[in-house]
């Protein structure tokens, strides 16, 4: 199925070849239907016109591992076109990106004639921290809007995807990094070999990559299907991610588990190899649960489907019982989850986000409003459907006056529960 938006070329195409190693060996394990951008949130003016939805199945590659979508989406209307995701409105992730980024400068004992790199920058939100400190900065973001605000802010930034062409082009300027960050945008690129590939040239011979990515385990074990959408293209383990560098004259030396996002891997990248347990230890484990098999996976639409029903039936029987009930979080992962479970204004009356771009919009496929937090307090839901549940406890604590007046939320993932 193709969509035509207002693009000369089709607005998505299906990949019949592994997005990482080619093989045309991709075992289709969960189908979610056709879905609309899960971060094309809705005007107001634009609500009486059909949304462009598109096919969201998950497959497996039976030759290196990696799991990915069937659908590629053109990135210039995924990313580029009123990119609504401001990455400095979560006080949590600032604090979790500043740690990443005073830890980088101490290890690699940066300073003034350092080079540090973001790919995917958004709106300058880590690389502030090595402004601070005198150390020379990149950013690029093919996001007009977080681009412009990243340059008020003091960070030099390229309004631009990244590419092997732009990599080149900065390596023969003499742009090359000690430190190339590269965070929840692996998974978002299109052209993976090409992205990898121009990494390895904007990256200095002793210099370091350091990549966060979403892991596929948590997202099978705690059936974590709505963090799958249009932008996320490829689901890591630890397995596909060695394979996938090593193809390219890099090395997974060395990894962190992070508890961010549902669970994600901070992979250190280098043009050296010196393997780390961290990273034979997890390939083993990897082994050991038969992540590198097909059969590892069969499960998960048949769990995703009892979660469907169950989430489904608490809201039908709160509303049932007199309840309102609103929701936390316009995040990506929303918009699958109320899309997929079919969840309406029937259900819930409005979603709140703090992220000012968002306010005023309507949540993709469902036309649910926006509002600010403050509408919580003001309208005084009896139940609050944490759709951005992986910042559940700094929400909750941000919504304690809510909490107060007898409030109470509802965790969707990894089943529906009422805390």
């Amino acid at each position: 199925m193709t969509v035509a938006l207002a693009f000369s070329r089709p607005a998505s195409e299906t990949i019949t070849e592994c997005r990482s190693c080619g093989s045309d060996r991709l075992d289709v394990f969960l189908d979610l239907g056709d879905m609309p951008l899960a971060d094309r949130l809705v005007r107001t003016a634009e609500l009486s016109a059909p949304e462009p939805r598109f096919p969201l199945s998950v497959a497996f590659c039976e030759d290196c591992t990696l799991v990915q979508i069937t659908e590629t989406v053109d990135p210039e209307i995924l990313f580029a076109q009123d990119y609504p995701y401001y990455s400095s409105f979560s006080p949590a992730l600032l604090a979790h990106s500043r740690a990443n980024a005073l830890d980088l400068v101490e290890r690699r004992r940066l300073g003034p004639a350092s080079l540090v790199v973001e790919l995917a920058s958004n709106d300058g939100y880590l690389l502030k921290n090595y402004v601070e400190r005198d150390i020379g900065v990149l950013g690029i973001d093919p996001a007009t809007g977080p681009a412009e605000t990243a340059r008020r802010a003091g960070v030099p930034t390229l309004n631009l995807f990244f590419t092997r062409e732009i990599a080149r082009r900065l390596a023969a300027e003499g742009r090359r990094a000690d430190v190339v960050h590269a965070n929840n945008v692996l998974a978002h690129v299109a052209d993976t070999n090409g992205f990898v590939a121009g990494l390895r040239m904007i990256l200095k011979d002793d210099g370091v990559a350091v990549i966060e990515a979403p892991y596929v385990l948590p997202l099978v074990e705690h059936v974590e299907f709505d963090t799958i959408y249009h932008e996320h293209l490829c689901y890591f383990s630890v397995t596909a991610l060695d394979r996938l560098f090593r193809r390219h004259g890099l090395y997974l030396n060395e990894l962190k588990h992070l508890a961010i996002h549902g669970g994600s891997l901070r992979l250190y990248v280098e043009p050296v190899e010196r393997v780390g347990t961290s990273v034979s230890g997890q390939l083993a484990r990897e082994r050991a649960l038969g992540m590198d098999g097909i059969a590892f996976y069969r499960d998960l639409s048949s769990r995703v489907g009892t979660l469907k029903r169950d989430l489904a039936a608490l809201l039908y029987r709160l509303k049932a019982e007199g309840k309102s009930i609103a929701a936390y979080g316009a995040a990506a992962k929303g918009a699958t989850l109320v899309n997929h479970v079919g969840i309406g204004r029937d259900l819930v009356d409005f979603v709140v986000d703090r992220n000012i771009h968002k306010q005023g919009r309507h949540m993709p496929g469902q036309a649910i409003p926006i509002l600010a937090p403050e509408a919580l307090v003001e309208r005084r839901p009896d139940y609050v459907l944490l759709l951005a549940w992986n910042f559940a406890d700094e929400i909750m604590a941000q919504q304690q006056a809510y909490r107060d007046l007898g409030g109470r939320f509802i965790i969707p993932v990894p089943e529906p529960r009422i805390v």
